[in-house]
């Protein structure tokens, strides 16, 4: 990896290389709610960041840090930004894609009408290449602020299928979901109401193969859309869901809920390359949602 000092006035912002196209696909695809989506992309030193927000109410990350890129050659004075479409993009990169090979691709910006360009460097026999048309970019509308909500965090990780499974058997049309966290003894309470009402509760020693971390030192209870605390789990894909890492949730002052989840962008090994007991160090990109709570009833 390189970050050249010497940088030709012509030369693009950003010119890097990722081995396993498959691990961004998976990552903006946690993302992904909706067909038609518009996503805010900045680039740094530091890496990529991708951003998407629905109704000032829900707001995503993917943070592509940039020890995921195998060259990350970076030239731009500040941060530049520009828009997307997040499906284009995806659709884009899975086309780079092929089962059982992880294909290397590299990504540039600005071509010449400032487009996003992705070409594959390791194929023997064919060359694919893309341009994605970007979109000045609009503001994002809201800053989530997220502070902790006293002098330790409210927080809790439990395995992400876990997580998923509690959130899709909540749903009722239109409903809200009330997240209690309780000292005594230490639980975390979904609870969702509709037509009817769904309690479930991970208790945390109870439960220490779902429930891998508890920290509460002042109850709290808060209510959340259901649609927008679905679209933190609804789109991971299943391959990272079997993985089962464990989402980490916080909530913050305020109530605001901040949900994180972790996506391998390594390389797969070849088996005979596991069993030798070598394992390169962990590649992972880092995605967070933050839900706002819903307003309480006057």
């Amino acid at each position: 990896m390189s970050s050249s000092p010497a940088i030709e006035q012509d030369a693009p912002d950003l010119v890097c290389q990722l081995d396993n196209v498959q691990g961004m696909v998976d990552a903006l695809t946690c993302v992904r709610w909706k067909r038609h989506q518009d996503a805010l992309v900045e680039l740094s030193e530091h890496g990529i960041v991708l951003i998407v927000e629905e109704s000032g109410c829900l707001q995503a990350k993917v943070y592509l840090q940039q020890e995921l890129f195998t060259k990350y050659e970076y030239g731009a004075h500040g941060r530049p930004r520009f828009g997307i479409s997040l499906g284009l993009l995806v659709d884009c990169l899975n086309t780079f894609s092929s089962p059982g090979h992880s294909n290397t691709i590299e990504i540039k910006y600005p071509g010449p009408d400032m487009e996003l360009l992705l070409k594959s460097v390791d194929t023997l026999n064919a060359c694919i290449y893309s341009e994605i048309r970007t979109r000045i970019p609009e503001t994002v509308t809201w800053d989530y602020n997220f502070e902790q909500a006293g002098s330790a965090p409210l927080t809790f990780t439990v395995k992400s299928a876990a997580l998923k499974e509690a959130i899709d058997d909540l749903e009722w049309p239109g409903s809200s979901v009330q997240i209690s966290l309780k000292m005594s003894p230490p639980c975390v309470t979904f609870r969702g109401e509709g037509h009817g009402d769904l309690q479930i509760d991970f208790m945390y020693y109870a439960n220490t193969d779902l429930l891998l971390a508890f920290h509460c030192d002042t109850e709290v209870s808060y209510g959340y859309k259901y649609k927008f605390l679905k679209a933190t789990t609804a789109n991971i894909p299943g391959n990272v869901v079997r993985e089962n890492r464990g989402s980490k949730l916080t909530i913050g002052r305020g109530g605001m809920l901040k949900v994180q989840h972790l996506v391998s962008v390594a390389k797969a090994l070849a088996p005979q390359v596991e069993s030798a007991g070598y394992q390169p160090p962990s590649r992972i990109a880092y995605i967070e949602f933050f839900v706002k709570p819903e307003e309480p009833a006057e």
